[in-house]
């Protein structure tokens, strides 16, 4: 699965650009500030609904213009036309097939895309919820009714929080909450034991530190979901907030026992970040037969030559779609481009 055609209008620094896309090796190349990335974040906002540099979409529309639209579609065919489209009044629309859809997911179930960013340090570093996101992602595409399930779990909890807040009888919702809550958690330890061998031959082929990958499931292990809720109902009355449930998951990253983010250097986080991304491309394309389109943006940044070969091999070994960003034309550090695309003076052109 690939995306074979892109236009944008109004993206950051970019006014308009359409792209025909090889389902090989695709090189974006220009100056620093030219607009590189901001074209790897019009492909992530086709398949994920958003950007992988900011939360708020609105803030990617081009100065002085009034919204953006980006459109693709994808291969093989006859594929699918994705749409995404967002105003200054933070409005945004997705279509897939030319039908509004009714949520991100959908772009996400014909379009898969994952991104290798000189951030992605942060699903390391950074909290819970950014790895939850990145775990969450995979269940959808294997798990059938993962995101039903989800989505009434929220619902649940808004209503449990509601009740606490107002101090109305919270345990009327608790009876949803706790159905779903085992469904949610089941199906995201099913995941995270399926992953581990993924996990461990990405981790060897990067050269990256042996850092286990575990999860905490957001309450006591030792204690049913409806017995630890009960347990906490007084303290989640004091807080006006349910702290225990599928809500709290965490994935774990352990070295020798400690937080991978407390032991290791900046550029160990972005291998183990990137063994995050890779094992997990590996993983859905394997078991629900999507490969997804893989965006390196400026792969080789705070890596040594050694680290950056055996990341190149360890994607290429993939077989995805690949679309990376270079200064150069010529950058050959994946091989020779099938597709070389331009950015300059807010366009892009093909080579």
């Amino acid at each position: 699965m690939s995306l074979a055609e892109l236009r944008l209008e109004d993206l950051r620094c970019l006014r308009r650009a359409d792209l025909e896309l090889d389902p090989r090796l695709n090189l974006i190349s220009g100056d620093n500030g030219s607009g590189k990335t901001s074209v790897l974040e019009a492909i992530y906002l086709l398949g994920r609904g958003r950007s992988f540099r900011t939360r708020h979409t609105e803030q990617l529309i081009r100065h002085a213009a009034a919204r953006l639209w980006v459109h693709g579609r994808t291969a093989p065919e006859p594929g699918h036309a994705i749409g995404v489209e967002c105003d200054r009044e933070h409005a945004v629309q997705i279509r897939v097939d030319r039908l509004p859809a009714a949520s991100r997911v959908e772009l996400s179930e014909v379009f898969p895309v994952q991104v290798i960013d000189p951030g992605i340090h942060r699903l390391v570093e950074d909290g819970p919820a950014q790895r939850r996101r990145w775990l969450d992602w995979a269940v959808f595409h294997v798990e059938p009714g993962f995101v039903r399930h989800w989505q009434g779990y929220t619902r649940a909890l808004k209503q449990r929080n509601a009740a606490l807040q107002s101090g109305a009888d919270a345990t009327l919702w608790e009876g949803e909450l706790i159905r779903l809550g085992e469904i949610l958690t089941a199906a995201r330890a099913r995941l995270m034991e399926a992953l581990q061998p993924h996990w461990t031959q990405v981790l060897q082929s990067l050269g990256a530190a042996d850092a286990g990958l575990g999860f905490s499931q957001g309450w006591n292990r030792d204690q049913s979901l409806s017995e630890s809720l009960t347990a906490h109902r007084t303290r989640d009355r004091e807080r006006g907030m349910t702290t225990v449930g599928p809500h709290r998951f965490e994935v774990v990253l352990r070295v020798d026992g400690r937080a991978a983010r407390e032991v290791v250097s900046r550029g160990q986080q972005k291998l183990l970040g990137i063994a995050m991304a890779v094992s997990m491309s590996r993983y859905v394309a394997q078991t629900a037969g999507r490969t997804p389109t893989l965006l390196l943006d400026d792969p080789a940044a705070e890596l040594d030559a050694a680290r950056t070969d055996a990341l190149l091999q360890t994607v290429r070994s993939l077989g995805a779609q690949l679309v990376v960003t270079a200064l150069q034309a010529d950058d050959t550090l994946l091989g020779i481009p099938d597709a070389v695309f331009h950015v300059e003076h807010g366009g892009v052109k093909r080579l």
